[in-house]
């Protein structure tokens, strides 16, 4: 690991959580250099829902190369784009009746949220933009903007405004949050001017695994519309499947305005591109552009997973077959412990969080107890303080229940030092 702390920037940062160096990786396996195997229960932020080299698109993307392929193109018309467009609009859009066009961006999630941002604002001619708290949208300088937690928003990285905060679902317990929302908004004299766009998650990924509710989504389509404010859902993290259905905001029956799309949408590979509704395509030939707004490889990568996944609810059946053994399993551990802790399980799909409330610090332990299990998870929330599951959704269900095992030891052996840590002190 010296090379790392020598030449790396202290800017690194899963690398100090997952102190190994990985060499191989296989669907929800990746390998170290001393040949330790550990589950995979991170899957690149979200990037890796169809596992590590996947089969399809590992095959497919030699064979492009071997083809002497376009790698780079621009913007300019692929055969492999093309491909892409036809098989995203003939298994994704057609049969979901969702009439939207497309933009490839730059190729990360923070692109897709910038573009999103501007077109809002070009097209409704307002600069406001609300946001939700604990919402994560990017660390590009206008995604920061719309980004909540503090620790990315230091005054020196970006100047706060356009943007202006409103409450998630549940974020005042059972309070509607909407009214404090469309109050703030009715009232000409509160300070917050009409929006452009609301920009949210239906699950909020880095913030803590926070669920919106199918009422509450309803809720606030209701009022965009009624007040002529545009929709942003950001899918990158929580698309792509990881709810079950392939878009998030399915199961609640809206149809945002605009879709932002990245991580697992390019198969492993970077890409990220917006969906929106044909009426808002109010751009100017060039007039937003990037050298890589378009990855070739990835379009042969995302078109052979959407090929082989989406043409029929097999793997949406098998994500809400999984989620019952994740959630059943989560619950059952919090119940273990309640008499000590008060651990909350929440989430939807295969994107889960336990956050155990009495003690925020609990959940980076849990995940360095789990590393030392040869489990892989992650930490979200404004603290750090829910673990965060996000497995390939092709994970099997033997790897998937063998993952929980491990995370139920880790947690058995942290709370045992946690405990005889405590009675050598007294």
């Amino acid at each position: 690991m010296r090379i790392f702390e020598n030449l790396e920037s202290e800017v690194r940062g899963y690398i100090r959580s997952f102190p190994t160096i990985f060499r191989t990786a296989k669907g929800a396996i990746l390998t170290d250099e001393q040949d330790e195997e550990y589950i995979d229960f991170f899957a690149g932020a979200g990037t890796l829902n169809y596992g590590h080299n996947n089969d399809y698109v590992q095959e497919a993307l030699i064979d492009y190369l071997k083809s002497d392929g376009i790698v780079h193109g621009l913007d300019m018309a692929t055969t492999a784009k093309k491909e892409f467009i036809q098989t995203f609009q003939d298994t994704i859009l057609k049969p979901r009746n969702l009439e939207y066009k497309l933009q490839f961006t730059g190729p990360t999630g923070t692109n897709a949220v910038e573009t999103a941002l501007k077109l809002a604002r070009l097209v409704k001619g307002r600069s406001n933009i609300v946001a939700f708290t604990n919402g994560y949208h990017g660390l590009s300088q206008g995604s920061l903007a719309v980004t909540g937690n503090n620790e990315y928003r230091d005054e020196s990285y970006i100047s706060r405004t356009n943007a202006t905060f409103m409450p998630f679902d549940g974020y005042f317990g059972d309070m509607n949050t909407l009214k404090y929302f469309r109050k703030f908004i009715e009232d000409g004299s509160s300070g917050v001017d009409l929006p452009a766009a609301v920009i949210l998650e239906t699950i909020q990924g880095e913030g803590g695994i926070n669920v919106a509710s199918k009422e509450w989504l309803q809720e606030l389509e209701s009022i965009c519309k009624e007040f002529d404010i545009l929709i942003i859902i950001d899918d990158i993290q929580v698309g792509n499947g990881r709810s079950g259905e392939f878009f998030s905001f399915e199961f609640a029956g809206i149809t945002p305005d605009i879709v932002t799309l990245s991580k697992s949408i390019g198969g492993g590979l970077p890409m990220a591109l917006l969906l929106f509704k044909a009426d808002l395509d109010q751009w100017k030939p060039g007039e937003h552009t990037g050298t890589f707004r378009g990855n070739n490889l990835a379009f042969v990568a995302s078109r052979v997973t959407l090929e082989n996944y989406w043409q029929n609810d097999d793997l949406t059946n098998a994500v809400f077959y999984k989620e019952n053994i994740l959630k059943n399993r989560l619950e059952k551990i919090a119940k273990k412990y309640e008499d000590e802790y008060t651990i909350v399980v929440r989430g939807r799909g295969l994107a889960y969080g336990f956050e155990v409330k009495n003690d925020k610090s609990i959940a980076g332990q849990i995940s360095e107890y789990a590393f030392k299990e040869n489990l892989i998870c992650e930490t979200c929330g404004s603290d750090g303080q829910v673990v965060k599951f996000l497995p390939p959704l092709t994970i099997s269900e033997d790897l998937l229940v063998e993952g929980l095992d491990r995370f139920e030891t880790a947690i058995e052996k942290l709370f045992l030092d946690k405990k005889q840590k405590l009675s050598e002190e007294f």
